[in-house]
């Protein structure tokens, strides 16, 4: 075999079946469509979610509850994570970000003493848990609490 003799294997390469483009492509006209009804036409088809005629799904299932929009969101924090943070003393939600214990940026923090703290920080956030204040300040750290929460 030499590489002038290679070809593809025979099916493997077919070519695009070009609709819509005169009656001597084979595919014109109609344009592989049919005549009339549903889905000869532009923008025709079912929408999603029909289900010929049946009652749909999302009409069969009962309704319960609402979501709240005014819902906060709250990223945890442990005291036992802000062991990890290395060569820092004021812990904010912008270093917490940074280290990736907190995922959403406008997320309210709150910090909760579960751990112990090896050394003292001035933790900036928008809750404290009793007792995390309380271990804060045992260790020799400060607990502020952040506006808008």
């Amino acid at each position: 075999m030499k590489l002038h003799e290679l070809k593809p294997a025979v099916g493997s390469r077919t070519r695009r079946k070009r609709i819509g483009r005169g009656i001597g492509s084979g595919h014109g006209k109609t344009a592989t469509r049919g005549h009339k009804g549903l889905k000869a036409r532009s923008g025709g088809g079912k929408r999603p979610g029909f289900e010929g005629g049946q009652m749909p799904l999302t009409r069969r299932v009962p309704k319960r509850g609402f979501t709240n929009i005014f819902k906060q969101e709250w990223a945890i924090v442990n005291l036992r994570d802000l062991n990890r943070l290395e060569g820092t003393q004021d812990v904010t939600p912008e270093v917490l970000m940074q280290a990736g214990l907190v995922r959403d940026r406008g997320a309210h923090i709150k910090v909760l003493a579960e751990g112990a703290l090896t050394r003292p920080f001035h933790v900036k956030a928008h809750r404290f848990s009793a007792s995390a204040i309380a271990k804060i300040q045992a260790a020799g750290g400060r607990a502020e609490v952040l506006d808008g929460a």
